[in-house]
């Protein structure tokens, strides 16, 4: 039995309906059901460090989803303070290690995100040390978890020593904590009840759409067999007979399988439906081969890539052909996907971006399901020999060099189920990993074609980094800094800049906003002997528009840094890193990855609609993170980058009108980012170009009732400007919540 030391305070969404046995009966007013954790021996906040939290929670499983906690840290409960939790349905609780990454003042508990009735009983918080709570990740993830999530012991050590090695002490616990997260069942009972909600549509409006069709082209489905079990061919053909819509081909290869039960599966099929073509290759010769000898039989418009134990949604091919009817010259389409288990459990959905170039030279974002123009595909050779494993990647970047942005279309829905199974990369790289030496000469080779000096670089997980070599005459890069007073905080940043950048071609442009006090005027008369820096007067009240407009015209570089007086320099190369992108002719504006300094993420890009306006995504999460799919690690395009740390040719701002002065505090960065973007250019975030913020520290308060009235204001002027655009960001999928970054939306907003 629980000790009950904690009660639980109603405080916004909930009715108290009745008490049963030691349970409290609640119904939700609302989907955002809210309580406050209060202890019961009379003390005030919660210290920092590891915690076992269990809260008896009964109520209809699949009502309770994604519950979590959120901390009040001094600044308000938010999302990016937010802590998942596991709900163990089984056992009608919540039990979970949870970390505070400082002093709370409170900590408030959101049990659902449905409408629903429930019932909590006892609750207990208990301090662990930091070994106790590695040591009950460790054992969750060895035996507590469902499969396909769990871990075998010996190989989670493995990878605990391996990360050890890599990262050191805070990357091994930043990645076993990943791993936890991961394995809660919770994610998956969410998806559930999404699939089941969302996912497929009735006979009737499927007849609906199918009518409407104008066009309705031969869609061929490549796929290439070798020794594939049984079941799971019979699952992958049985996946294509079930399309809704019906004009398509199956053209398999098998590449000289030693099985003949493979063989007699697909004589089984072939002669049941005439829309099944074989070929039986007699030797050997992998994927690549293998699959240009099924594409020798195709007579469609479009090729649709298949692996041979994955399965097509019933409705993959009809979306294909409704994206295909709905934007004429269509080249390249693809979706987003998921895995399926054994069991036939679907999980682990990738929402992905819309075209995203940057993306795609870090990892395969195009994958599954992918779907090529036939002519464009045979004129281009086919699939290469030597690229095995990443074949497809690789079609996808040759693709690339020949068609238009406009030209690619993403269909934001799960038309494509990845078997994870041993030895299927839908399980981890490390399954395979001669794909991701092959994806690495992909991309290489990639760059070579298209006549990019760059390097390649392999990095954890099979993503790949690519780092753009500079010119021996480099851009001169003009760095602005607003500041006033507070001169510990500017010799901080000043100091890092000056003596790590290790870029040659710089200059320094503080511009002072009415500093007051001698020790700044010290400051400043003390860096006047450097001939990288300038101290350039504004005395006009703070706009942040308007001092950095004034400080661009004051500059002599081709390449504008917008840098904020609580900027600290990590890594050396930092500004290589961003002018290598800034100056690629078709990206407007880079973005840096900034830390707080206790070395939690505080920007890894901003999307469009979150939270508001735009959000922060990731913000919180500890140095290291791999993010969603890995994205945290990987350079993107990205609608919008924080002004704290931003390049961007000078070029670029001419053409946009610089910085919009009407915007004096809030989101003047953003409305610049969106601004780049409608004018033709990508926004691009690295997470190579390292360094720490400490967040707007000499600004002051916007606590005040003026400051706020121009908050609002602000806000007003944005939607004015952009209007439901806000919610709509091509670079964050509409399955994904704009209140909760990268979790499930009910519903969708497709």
């Amino acid at each position: 039995m629980l000790k009950n030391r904690i009660s639980l305070t109603p405080i916004f969404g909930v009715n108290h309906v009745g008490d049963e046995g030691g349970w409290r009966h609640w119904q939700c007013e609302n989907n955002d059901p809210q309580f406050l954790l209060s202890r019961k021996d009379g003390g005030q906040g919660w210290a920092a460090g590891w915690y076992r939290l269990v809260i008896e929670l009964r109520g209809n499983p699949e009502q309770i989803l994604s519950p979590c906690l959120y901390p009040d840290y001094g600044e308000g409960a938010s999302e990016s303070t937010l802590i998942p939790l596991w709900y163990r349905k089984d056992e009608q609780r919540i039990d979970c290690i949870i970390v505070l990454l400082k002093p709370a003042q409170s900590l408030r508990f959101d049990p659902t995100v449905q409408i629903s009735e429930f019932s909590l009983g006892r609750v207990k918080m208990s301090r662990l040390t930091r070994p106790g709570a590695y040591g009950g990740m460790i054992r969750a993830l060895c035996s507590e978890v469902e499969s396909p999530r769990r871990f075998g012991f010996l190989d989670l050590v493995g990878d605990i020593w391996q990360d050890l090695r890599q990262g050191g002490l805070k990357h091994m616990v930043a990645e076993l904590k990943r791993r936890y997260l991961g394995a809660f069942p919770d994610a998956d009972l969410d998806y559930s009840n999404w699939i089941r909600m969302f996912d497929c549509s009735d006979g009737k409006a499927l007849a609906v759409r199918l009518g409407r069709l104008k066009e309705r082209p031969l869609i061929s489905v490549v796929v290439s067999t070798y020794n594939t079990p049984a079941r799971w061919l019979r699952r992958a053909l049985d996946s294509v007979l079930a399309q809704v819509y019906p004009n398509w081909e199956l053209c398999i290869s098998d590449d000289a399988s030693t099985d003949t039960e493979v063989a007699r599966i697909l004589n089984e099929y072939a002669s049941k439906d005439g829309r099944i073509r074989l070929v039986f290759r007699e030797e050997n010769g992998h994927i690549s081969e293998s699959s240009n000898a099924a594409l020798t039989l195709a007579q469609g418009e479009f090729i649709a890539l298949l692996d041979h134990d994955d399965e097509l949604h019933a409705e993959a091919l009809l979306c294909v052909v409704e994206e295909i009817n709905k934007n004429h010259g269509l080249k390249l389409i693809y979706s987003d996907e998921d895995k399926i288990s054994e069991k036939g459990v679907r999980f682990d959905p990738y929402f992905k971006s819309d075209w995203n170039y940057e993306l795609l030279l870090g990892q395969n974002c195009i994958s599954h399901l992918g779907v090529y123009e036939a002519d464009l595909l045979r004129e281009l050779g086919g699939f290469r020999k030597g690229l095995e494993g990443s074949q497809d990647w690789d079609l996808a970047l040759r693709f690339s060099e020949k068609v238009r942005p406009e030209q690619i279309a993403h269909i934001p829905r799960v038309l494509y189920h990845w078997r994870a199974i041993p030895g299927s990369t839908a399980l981890g790289v490390e399954e395979k990993s001669y794909a991701a030496q092959a994806g690495k000469k992909a991309v290489q080779e990639h760059l070579q074609r298209v006549g990019k000096k760059a390097d390649v670089s392999l990095l954890t997980g099979g993503y790949l980094r690519t780092r753009y070599v500079l010119s021996e005459d480099v851009p001169r890069v003009s760095l602005i800094l607003p500041t006033r007073d507070r001169a510990d905080l500017l010799k901080v940043s000043v100091s890092s800049i000056l003596e790590r950048t290790k870029y040659p071609n710089f200059e320094l442009l503080i511009m002072d906003n009415q500093s007051k006090l001698q020790e700044t005027f010290d400051y400043f008369e003390s860096l006047r002997s450097d001939s990288r820096v300038r101290i350039v007067s504004h005395d006009a009240e703070f706009n942040y528009s308007a001092i950095n407009n004034h400080g661009i015209a004051e500059a002599d570089g081709d390449v504008i840094g917008l840098i904020n007086n609580d900027i600290e320099v990590i890594s050396a190369d930092w500004l290589e890193e961003m002018v290598g992108y800034a100056i690629q002719p078709d990206v407007g504006a880079v973005g840096a990855m900034l830390y707080y300094p206790n070395d939690t993420i505080q920007h890894a890009g901003v999307v469009k609609g979150l939270g508001g306006i735009a959000g922060h995504i990731y913000s919180g999460e500890p140095r290291g993170s791999f993010g969603y799919f890995g994205k945290a690690r990987l350079v993107q395009a990205i609608s919008v980058v924080t002004g704290a740390c931003l390049l961007v040719r000078r070029s670029v701002l001419e053409q946009v009108q610089y910085l919009d002065e009407n915007l004096a505090v809030a989101f003047n960065d953003v409305d610049l980012c969106l601004r780049i973007q409608q004018a033709g250019f990508r926004n691009v975030w690295t997470p190579h170009a390292e360094l720490y913020h400490h967040e707007s520290a000499t600004r002051g308060s916007d606590n005040t009732p003026e400051k706020m009235n121009r908050f609002l204001r602000e806000i007003e002027f944005m939607r004015k400007r952009y209007g439901d655009s806000l919610e709509k960001d091509a670079f964050y999928n509409p399955n994904l919540s704009l209140d909760r970054a990268f979790s499930l939306v009910f519903p969708p907003r497709v």
